[in-house]
C-alpha cells in the first residue's frame, strides 16, 4: 500500500498534477500524529478495563462465570474431562472478549490452547475441542465494546455508544451460526441446555431487530446510546461493589492490572503507524477513491445499495490483521465523520468478527499444531457470514 501510493503520486505529479505528491506527503504526516493519539487514549481506555478486569479476577469473579459457562462448554467439547482446568482458561478468554478487550484475551486464549493440546490425542494434528475453540474466540460475543467506543469518542461521534446494541446483536447471530455449523460438522447433539442458551441468546436479538425494523431509526439510534453507557456504568458498579467484599486491596490490583496496559500499547502502536501511514496515503495519492468508484460502478449495475462500499476494505482486512482492521477504521472514522453509515458499520464490524487468520497463526502455533483440518475454511467461512449480518443489522438500525 505504502509503496503504491508512492508510485501512483509520483504518475500524478508526472501527468501534470503536482499537487497530489504534495497531499500524500502531508497525508503521512498527518497519519504520524494521528496514531500517537490513538495510541494514548488506547492506553488510557485499555489500562482502565485491564485494571478492572484484574479486579474482578482476583475477587473470583472470572471463576464464577467460569462456572456458570462450564455446562455450556462441556456439551460443546465432549472430549475434556468434568471440571478440567482448560474450561477455566477457555472462560477467561471469552470474558475478556466479552469486554472487547481482544489484546487482554491473548494470553488466556493461549493457555487454554496449550490445556488442549495436551489431552490432544494426535498431537500436531487440530483435535475437536481446539477447533471448538477457536470458533469460539473468532466469532466471540462482544458486550461492551469499550475501545471501538475509545475511538468514537476521539474522533468526535455525538453518540458513540450507538453502536453497543448492533454490535451485541450481530456477534450473537454470528456466534450462534458458527457454533451451529461446527456441532453439525462434529456431529455434536443438541441438548435441553444448549437449544435453552441458543434461545436464551438469539430470542432478545430477535426482538430488538423487529423492533427497530417496526420502529424510528432516530429511537432506536438514542435508545442503542443509552443501553451502551448504562451497561457500562452497571458492569463497573457490579465489579467494585462485590470486589470491595473479597478484596482488602482493591485499588493496588486495580493498579496492578492497569500496568499491564504498557506493554500491550507499545505493542499494537507500530502497527497503528505503519497500517495508519498506508491508509493515508492509499487515500490522499487518490488510488483508493479510484478502485473505490470501480467497485460501487460494479455494484450499482446489479442493483445492490452503495452505502457499505467505503466499508469493504475493512472487511478484507479484518480476517489478515486486527491492527490494520483498527487502523483502517480509525482512518475511516476521521475522513468520512465518525457518525456516518460507513463508519457505523465499520464500528458494527470491528466489533462483531474477529482476525481468523491471526488467531489461527498464533494459537495453533504456539502449541506446533501443524494441520487444522477443516478449522481455517469454517473459520473463514463463519467470519465472512458474521459480516454479512453486521451489513444486515447496520442497515436496520442506521439507514
Amino acid at each position: 500500500m505504502l509503496a503504491g501510493s508512492a508510485g501512483w503520486a509520483f504518475v500524478q505529479a508526472w501527468i501534470g498534477h503536482p499537487e497530489v505528491a504534495r497531499q500524500t506527503v502531508h497525508a503521512l504526516d498527518s497519519a504520524l500524529e494521528l496514531s500517537v493519539r490513538m495510541s494514548l487514549i488506547m492506553a488510557g481506555v485499555m489500562a482502565f478495563w485491564l485494571g478492572l478486569f484484574r479486579v474482578a479476577e482476583k475477587a473470583g469473579l472470572v471463576d464464577r462465570l467460569a462456572k456458570l459457562m462450564e455446562p455450556v462448554l462441556r456439551r460443546l467439547m465432549p472430549d475434556l474431562p468434568e471440571h478440567h482446568e482448560a474450561f477455566g482458561a477457555i472462560s477467561m478468554n471469552l470474558a475478556a472478549n466479552f469486554l472487547g478487550l481482544d489484546n487482554a484475551a491473548t494470553p488466556f486464549g493461549l493457555k487454554a490452547m496449550q490445556l488442549l493440546e495436551d489431552l490432544n490425542p494426535k498431537p500436531g494434528t487440530a483435535s475437536r475441542a481446539q477447533i471448538m475453540f477457536l470458533v469460539l474466540n473468532s466469532n466471540a460475543l462482544c458486550w461492551l465494546p469499550v475501545s471501538i467506543m475509545a475511538y468514537r469518542i476521539q474522533a468526535g461521534s455525538l453518540r458513540p455508544g450507538e453502536v453497543f446494541l448492533p454490535i451485541l446483536i450481530s456477534s450473537t447471530m454470528a456466534l450462534l451460526l458458527a457454533v451451529s455449523v461446527t456441532m453439525l460438522i462434529q456431529k455434536i447433539r443438541p441438548d435441553r441446555v444448549l437449544v435453552g442458551t441458543g434461545l436464551g441468546l438469539l430470542l432478545p436479538c430477535m426482538i430488538f431487530l423487529f423492533s427497530a425494523l417496526l420502529g424510528r431509526s432516530a429511537q432506536w439510534t438514542g435508545m442503542t446510546a443509552d443501553l451502551g453507557d448504562l451497561l457500562i456504568l452497571s458492569v463497573v458498579f457490579f465489579i467494585l461493589i462485590y470486589s470491595f467484599s473479597k478484596l482488602s486491596s482493591v485499588y493496588e490490583v486495580f493498579v496492578e492490572g492497569a500496568q499491564s496496559a504498557i506493554p500491550l500499547t507499545v505493542r499494537v502502536f507500530p502497527y497503528l503507524v505503519a497500517m495508519l501511514s498506508a491508509v493515508g496515503m492509499i487515500r490522499a495519492c487518490g488510488l483508493l477513491n479510484d478502485l473505490l468508484h470501480l467497485i460501487e460502478q460494479f455494484v450499482a449495475i446489479l442493483g445492490w445499495p452503495l452505502a457499505w462500499v467505503p466499508a469493504l476494505p475493512l472487511m478484507l482486512l479484518k480476517p489478515l490483521s486486527g491492527s490494520a482492521a483498527r487502523g483502517w477504521l480509525v482512518d475511516m472514522m476521521h475522513h468520512l465523520g465518525p457518525d456516518a453509515f460507513a463508519s457505523r458499520l465499520g464500528a458494527v464490524i470491528q466489533g462483531s468478527t474477529e482476525t481468523t487468520l491471526y488467531v489461527m497463526t498464533v494459537y495453533m502455533g504456539s502449541v506446533g499444531v501443524r494441520h487444522g483440518r477443516y478449522a481455517l475454511a469454517l473459520g473463514l467461512a463463519t467470519e465472512m457470514a458474521g459480516m454479512v449480518v453486521a451489513v444486515f443489522v447496520s442497515y436496520i438500525f442506521f439507514s
